[in-house]
């Protein structure tokens, strides 16, 4: 390894996504394209030209997002692999994704063919979707907070409904997800203990939280029926934070993390103090970078975007 770093790759989640993402892929390499087809005829739709081409009505769509930011990341990975002879079992000790992410972490490790993780992540998208009616829940970022005390005014604001911590990106960035009226007091609770900012996120969905419930039963249906591989290398999951390699537990833990919270800060953390020195991202956008950078300075961080980003990493 380059520099004798020792590497892991990172897979970014929703959010990341935008018109055009890994088009400079598609053009420049076979293997990238060969991915986008791969995707496209086992969801029996055109992805490839909603990422390429928009609206972008249709890409920010839960069941479209997922699917086409897991292609991006693969995309690159096959440039990375099958163009620039970078091996994963060879290059990094471990992987991990952001939420979806975890999907593209779990392919790209060859855990899951590239046509299952799609199905899956379509599937993933239209439960989410549809677990809560619209305008029922609701999710907001709480900036500038430890995690002990957003777990606290979540659990005051709740009352009767459901308001739990969905994501812990980083020091002070920390999102919370569950019933409209639950998220709004909680930003009331959030201001009055001194937030630098709490803002509603406009998202679809109640994400990572006990509302995701019905979703989460769909995927653990869904699940049944894919095989799981053990991965090239450990995957540091979401919901646990810690290394993973057996299929079935794999399995069972993709199931948690519908409803579960993403423990991006710990993941990282548990990279490093498993000597991991380098994190990559691979995939759209750079958002896992800059959240690397936040959670431990000592971690190089750095992000693949184009081909010219394929040279002189490895």
């Amino acid at each position: 390894m380059k520099g004798n770093l020792v590497k892991a790759f990172v897979f970014p989640g929703q959010g990341s996504q935008a018109i055009g993402m890994g088009k400079i892929f598609y053009d420049t390499f076979a293997s990238s394209r060969q991915v986008f087809e791969e995707v496209d005829e086992a969801l029996g739709q055109k992805l490839s030209t909603i990422i390429f081409e928009g609206p972008e009505s249709d890409l920010v769509l839960t069941e479209n997002a997922q699917p086409a930011l897991m292609s991006v990341s693969l995309a690159m990975m096959a440039a990375l692999e099958k163009d620039a002879g970078v091996s994963l079992a060879n290059a990094v000790q471990y992987v991990a994704g952001h939420s979806l992410g975890e999907y593209s972490a779990l392919a790209a490790a060859k855990a899951l063919s590239i046509g299952d993780t799609a199905r899956l992540l379509k599937i993933r998208g239209q439960s989410m979707q549809k677990a809560v009616p619209v305008g029922q829940g609701a999710m907001a970022a709480i900036l500038g907070l430890e995690i002990t005390d957003v777990h606290s005014l979540a659990s005051q604001a709740a009352l009767n409904q459901v308001c739990v911590v969905a994501n812990d990106n980083c020091p002070g960035q920390i999102v919370i997800s569950g019933n409209k009226e639950a998220v709004e007091r909680s930003i009331d609770l959030a201001k009055e203990l001194g937030a630098k900012r709490s803002i509603l996120l406009n998202v679809s969905a109640p994400f990572h939280c006990p509302l995701m419930q019905p979703a989460a039963d769909r995927m653990k249906a869904a699940l049944q029926d894919v095989t799981i591989q053990k991965p090239l290398v450990p995957v540091i999951t979401n919901v646990r934070a810690t290394p993973c390699e057996d299929p079935e537990t794999i399995r069972e833990l993709l199931v948690e993390q519908v409803t579960g919270m993403v423990r991006w800060r710990e993941s990282v953390q548990k990279m490093a103090s498993l000597g991991v020195t380098q994190i990559i991202e691979i995939g759209a956008g750079q958002v896992l970078t800059g959240l690397t950078k936040r959670i431990d300075k000592d971690v190089i961080s750095a992000a693949i975007n184009s081909p010219e980003d394929l040279e002189g990493m490895f």
